[in-house]
């Protein structure tokens, strides 16, 4: 199909500008490096629980989820960046489908993000984190369907406000209370009746306790189907909202 030829000609051309400067993955990692190491020993005590490894079951998935929704999100400025130098303008003369211009790109951040991920995961292993690889890879796909949502959400915004100036106070406004609410950092069931029923209407507390379930080795919890099936039907309902929104850009 020529969709999937189109969509592998630009994911291929975005993964070698990515390659070529592998530094980006690792600067995307450092934040959530940190917090893997300077905060995550400190939820022992603060969670309650007989062990670290229990601990940093309860705090690895949020915090990967974090590194989804917050890489994401962000991605929109290299989309600005391409629109000043006259790259998305010069799209226009080409046959390639304008949904495999946005689908290789967010594709790229994907993989990228799963490589941070990977990072992320083996380090926890160092501190006693224990997970069956199947789960782990389940988690995974979770954690690829928000990272495919949040990054066309990202370059659709983009090619609307055409601006670094508007985007960044923008994508700020948006992720803090989402992530906030998302229970990333500790459990929202510690969280008064209220606060927890404000996060039930934000779709990422779902992930997050899907994702948490998956470490735990729940397979058979509700969150963890319930996680996938919202953050599929997001993805979807992003990637076609901002497909259109590069078609425009692009005619």
């Amino acid at each position: 199909m020529k969709i999937l030829r189109d969509t592998s000609l630009i994911f291929d051309r975005q993964m070698r500008l990515l390659l070529r400067n592998p530094v980006w993955v690792f600067v995307g990692v450092f934040q959530p490096v940190m917090y893997l190491l300077l905060f995550a020993p400190l939820l022992k005590r603060s969670l309650n629980v007989s062990s670290d490894a229990e601990a940093y079951r309860i705090f690895v998935p949020g915090l990967l989820v974090l590194l989804a929704i917050f890489g994401g999100l962000f991605q929109g400025f290299g989309m600005i960046a391409e629109l000043r130098a006259g790259i998305i303008e010069r799209s226009r003369v080409t046959p390639v489908s304008r949904l495999a211009l946005l689908l290789g790109r967010s594709l790229r951040d994907v993989v990228s993000l799963l490589m941070q991920a990977v990072i992320i995961t083996l380090l926890a292993l160092l501190f006693d984190l224990r997970v069956f690889i199947g789960y782990v890879l389940l988690a995974y796909l979770m954690l690829a369907l928000i990272s495919l949502m949040t990054s066309a959400l990202s370059y659709g915004v983009a090619l609307i406000v055409k601006s670094e100036d508007a985007l960044a106070p923008l994508m700020n406004t948006v992720a803090q209370p989402v992530l906030l609410l998302s229970g990333i950092l500790l459990p929202m069931s510690l969280a008064p009746g209220w606060l927890q029923g404000v996060a039930n209407w934000n779709p990422f507390s779902w992930a997050v306790d899907g994702t948490r379930a998956l470490f735990r080795g729940d397979l058979g919890s509700p969150d963890v189907w319930q996680g996938l099936v919202i953050m599929a039907v997001l993805a979807i309902l992003a990637v076609v909202w901002a497909a259109r929104e590069f078609a425009r850009s692009v005619r």
